[in-house]
């Protein structure tokens, strides 16, 4: 018989889980941590899905595993997990780790009121603010971020011809802006759109070939971005992020916040330092900026996007895994339809 044992802090960043593995967390191999996460998906995944999937979690759960830094000037490295597999990066699971991280104690950052995350995707270099004993905001800046494809005409059975940007944010999107065949998420039930999200990422991929430019590890699409109007005065946007298979984004989605916000600055739709508040389904909010403009090895342009907002730990949890016992290492009711 074989039993692990995970210590996490549970929390959530404008309403999107989150849980941290604080303890207990595999030992990884590899010289970056895009190296470490193509390790830990070869050799650890039962991790991912003991912790994300029922019955420990659920169709909506996401998280991180927290580990000392990996290069010199980082504060600590996170990997991300969720239950549509190992991410690159995660902008919601990156405002919260850091939250509970220097809530909890768990870093002295070398710069008071900054913090360095090695991340698969790169480097993320955070400010954050504290309220008391509490951080009452982290705003990141992120990896380089692009449009990487315009106008990629896409059929949907249910809706017709759609005409969708493919951006990057950390992770690749579809954005699919409001049109003639589609006027905006506020129109949908959300088990429409995640039906929907589904076969978008199925019609992408098979439609065209998304890789990063500078970096062929990282290709293909796994979510899916519908727009809509906010429901706020102030607001700038909207939108449901779906990931995966099953999951739908509660918050506004960090990785595709950037990916919005870089899209709209290549569409000449916003300024360098003009904020895009981006509301999600529930209404929360993280507010993205260019922060500065770049570009990549390949000669394509890109920028670099901050995202801002907000998380609140919940709880703290000891997790077994126990081998003996059925479901030990999670299941998902997608495995059992045909």
């Amino acid at each position: 018989m074989s039993r692990h044992s995970f210590t996490c802090i549970e929390g959530h960043t404008e309403g999107m889980p989150v849980r941290m593995v604080i303890n207990g967390g595999p030992e990884l191999q590899g010289a970056t941590m895009n190296d470490r996460r193509k390790y830990f998906v070869e050799h650890y995944d039962w991790v991912r899905r003991a912790l994300m999937l029922e019955p420990r979690g659920h169709s909506h759960m996401s998280g991180t595993i927290f580990y000392p830094p990996l290069t010199a000037n980082a504060d600590f490295s996170l990997l991300f997990i969720e239950t549509s597999g190992c991410l690159p990066m995660c902008g919601h699971a990156t405002i919260g780790s850091i939250s509970f991280a220097l809530q909890a104690g768990l870093v002295s950052p070398k710069q008071a009121g900054t913090v360095v995350v090695d991340v698969p995707a790169g480097q993320v270099t955070a400010r954050y603010e504290m309220a008391g004993e509490r951080v009452s905001s982290v705003r990141f800046t992120n990896v380089a971020s692009f449009l990487l494809h315009r106008d990629v005409e896409v059929t949907l059975p249910q809706l017709g011809k759609l005409s969708v940007d493919i951006a990057y944010g950390g992770n690749f999107y579809p954005i699919v802006e409001m049109q003639a065949n589609y006027p905006g998420c506020e129109h949908f039930a959300p088990e429409q759109l995640l039906e929907w999200g589904r076969d978008m990422q199925r019609l992408v991929n098979e439609t065209i070939e998304v890789v990063h430019p500078d970096n062929p590890h990282i290709r293909g699409v796994k979510h899916c971005m519908w727009t809509g109007r906010p429901l706020a005065d102030d607001a700038d946007g909207r939108s449901v992020v779906i990931a995966g298979d099953s999951l739908i984004d509660r918050s506004p989605c960090g990785t595709g916040s950037s990916a919005r916000v870089a899209q709209r600055f290549a569409r000449g739709l916003l300024a360098e330092g003009q904020p895009f508040r981006h509301e999600s389904l529930i209404g929360s909010r993280f507010i993205g900026r260019v922060e500065a403009t770049t570009r990549l090895e390949s000669g394509l342009d890109a920028v670099y996007p901050s995202i801002e907002g907000r998380a609140w730990i919940t709880g703290r949890g000891e997790h077994y895994v126990d081998d003996s016992q059925p479901y030990a290492h999670g299941f998902s009711l997608q495995e059992f339809v045909k």
